[in-house]
């Protein structure tokens, strides 16, 4: 994998080590996660972080373990790090860290203190919410180690304010049980009971959100650090609270071994391959046994079909992963419901509210039976795919349905966004773009081709499918073509109202990454086209990936920046997504345009803001600082996908 290390000149500037974060997932929809300095800039940073039955449904509890070191002079050098709401940072242990990197996946500090020198190790076990926190005495010593346990359980949205009842604490063998919910268990326990009031997080105050919440200091585990070698550890869990859990060394190396196994597992060909090879495994999470299921991004999504099925031949098919991924093609067709896949359960209830997502899961399910060639998949699932035709042809929910004018796909209605740009701002889409979205109906030609190739290669008649495709085919070629050389992003779009009457519908030629689409899929629409890539290589290529609106257009907004409504406003009005890079790899190649170069600026990303993973998005305009989620799993999928073609 890339080495991500950093010393000093990183490590001890706030600045520069808060904005650079890493994640520990553990496998079900949990996990640790916090920033190379120490200090928690969101509310969702923290230690233990539990997923509930479903993975965005989660509960922070263990926030912090902050360490402080007695030396023999008596000196008590604290080396944790907290930001407050009245603006002062204290402690500052980051200004004693010498180095932080990444190893096989796994955080580790360093701290110096004069000829003092501790690592912290921190990873979870494998399947379990358990985090294993080692210290240990590096050089120098005899030292003692004492660690303050700042905890909470809150909603991972949310905060808790010390106006509330006192965390209950309950004394066991080892350690303490808080609320209920997760133990810790370490080397002389001291039960403390106070609130620490007033912690900031920086990144939520920048969101617009609330950004102070108040913490309990539930006790401290401590212990010797003799000689170099020695270690002191702690460990927390979530229910079962009975589980025995092996020893915190032995956590951190069954976790190494683990990712170094998902690693050569997928057999990649080089170091920024094998790094995402690893970062795609934190999106797939076990549901049981044999399922399994896509987390969207860290820290806040869960699980979302449209991103699972973009992400899936990236996530699955290039990591080693097919028979988990069958499973998970199998239990996604279950939630059809009129031809429509279920969209997220992230809002609590099961929603059917997206155009695209079913047609990237005729997508996945094609890429999965080319790939591996398993036809009992395709056999099993094609009464389920050929209904999602039917379907379409006959209407579905908002307004979904099939022009038999020319068998392109209509949909929406006044207040919806039904493809995957989907921002709205008070309750009204942004980026509505009702009618026949370019996309869309690049998908619905390219799932039509995919449905007839599974059914002749199950020996069935295919005749219908095929001539469903070729008026599809025949009726996006005349109608989407631009004036401006590129293609038109809606077409039938309802057009303003107009005081003396006019057109009831126009086309909207805005320059927009979505016609991609129609020259990457693999029976995409449209043969390659040279002049019409590079002109929108031209307004919308950046190093991080194409911006979702070209920067002359009235509605182009260059930074993801400020509270929920300037956000959103500008979630597709130029802001970059590093996913698109995907499509517009393939189109390129296609067109014989070189692509090797348009990789360089997202293997740097690497190691500057989600370490060792791809963010969700970043900045329309340069420095193209990244936004959003900062471990996001179609960023990562793709870019592992078209890195290296015909795998």
């Amino acid at each position: 994998m890339i080495d991500i290390r950093f010393g000093s000149q990183i490590c001890t500037d706030l600045t520069s080590g808060a904005t650079r974060e890493w994640l520990v997932p553990d496998g079900v929809g949990g996990y640790a996660m916090g920033t190379v300095s120490g200090v928690r800039t969101r509310r969702y940073h923290g230690l233990l972080v539990v997923a509930g039955e479903r993975p965005a449904s989660r509960r922070v509890g263990l926030v912090s373990l902050d360490p402080a070191v007695l030396l023999p002079s008596g000196a008590r050098v604290r080396l944790g790090a907290h930001e407050w709401a009245s603006g002062t940072v204290d402690p500052r242990g980051f200004e004693l860290l010498e180095r932080f990197e990444l190893v096989d996946g796994v955080p580790r500090w360093r701290w110096r203190i004069g000829d003092v020198v501790i690592e912290r190790e921190l990873a979870m076990l494998p399947g379990r919410s358990c985090v294993a926190v080692v210290h240990r005495l590096v050089s120098g010593g005899p030292v003692r180690l004492e660690l303050a346990a700042a905890c909470t359980w809150r909603d991972a949205h949310g905060e808790r304010r010390a106006d509330g009842p006192a965390l209950r604490v309950e004394p066991v063998a080892g350690g303490a049980v808080v609320e209920g919910a997760f133990r810790l268990a370490g080397p002389n326990w001291a039960p403390a009971g106070q609130w620490w009031f007033g912690v900031h997080h920086r990144e939520e105050a920048a969101r617009g959100l609330s950004a102070t919440e108040d913490l309990w200091y539930a006790g401290g585990f401590a212990g010797a650090l003799d000689r170099p070698g020695d270690t002191v550890s702690v460990l927390a869990w979530a229910a079962p609270l009975e589980f025995d859990p092996m020893p915190a060394t032995e956590v951190i190396e069954v976790a190494r071994r683990r990712n170094r196994q998902v690693v050569a597992q997928a057999k990649p060909a080089d170091d920024v391959e094998a790094t995402l090879v690893l970062a795609a495994d934190a999106f797939v999470v076990r549901t049981d046994a044999s399922a399994a299921d896509v987390v969207a991004g860290y820290p806040w999504f869960g699980a979302w079909s449209r991103d699972t099925m973009i992400s899936y031949e990236g996530l699955f098919l290039r990591t080693g992963r097919a028979e988990l991924g069958r499973a998970l093609l199998r239990s996604y067709a279950a939630t059809l419901s009129e031809g429509m896949l279920a969209n997220t359960a992230d809002t609590g209830r099961v929603e059917h509210n997206t155009v695209d997502a079913t047609l990237w899961f005729l997508h996945a399910v094609d890429r999965h039976v080319t790939v591996t060639g398993d036809t009992d998949l395709a056999a099993e699932l094609l009464p389920a795919l050929r209904g999602v035709v039917d379907a379409h042809l006959a209407g579905t929910r908002y307004g979904i349905v099939v022009d038999p004018a020319d068998g392109l796909l209509t949909q929406g209605t006044t207040d919806t966004a039904l493809t995957w740009m989907d921002a709205r701002v008070y309750g009204v889409p942004v980026t509505p773009r009702t009618g026949k979205p370019v996309e869309v109906n690049a998908l619905w030609a390219n799932g039509l081709a995919g449905l007839a190739a599974l059914t002749e290669a199950t020996g069935g008649d295919a005749g219908e499918l095929r001539r469903l495709h070729a008026q599809a085919v025949t009726s996006f070629r005349k109608r989407y073509p631009a004036p401006g050389g590129w293609l038109h992003d809606v077409v039938d779009a309802p057009a303003p109202t107009y005081p003396l009457g006019g057109a009831t519908y126009h086309d909207d030629d805005t320059l927009r990454p979505n016609q991609l689409l129609a020259w990457s899929l693999p029976y995409g629409p449209l043969e390659p086209d040279e002049p019409a890539l590079r002109r929108i290589a031209a307004a919308l290529l950046t190093p991080l990936g194409p911006r979702s609106l070209a920067p002359d257009a009235p509605e182009f907004t260059g930074r993801h920046r400020g509270g929920p409504a300037e956000r959103d406003g500008a979630y597709h009005q130029g802001t970059v997504w590093p996913w698109l890079l995907g499509p517009y790899v393939d189109a390129a190649r296609r067109a014989g345009i070189p692509v090797d170069d348009n990789f360089v600026g997202l293997e740097a990303h690497l190691a500057e803001y989600g370490l060792g993973s791809v963010s969700e998005t970043a900045d329309g305009l340069p420095p193209h600082a990244a936004t959003g989620c900062p471990f996001q799993a179609w960023s990562v999928a793709e870019l592992l996908r078209v890195r290296r073609p015909g795998r």
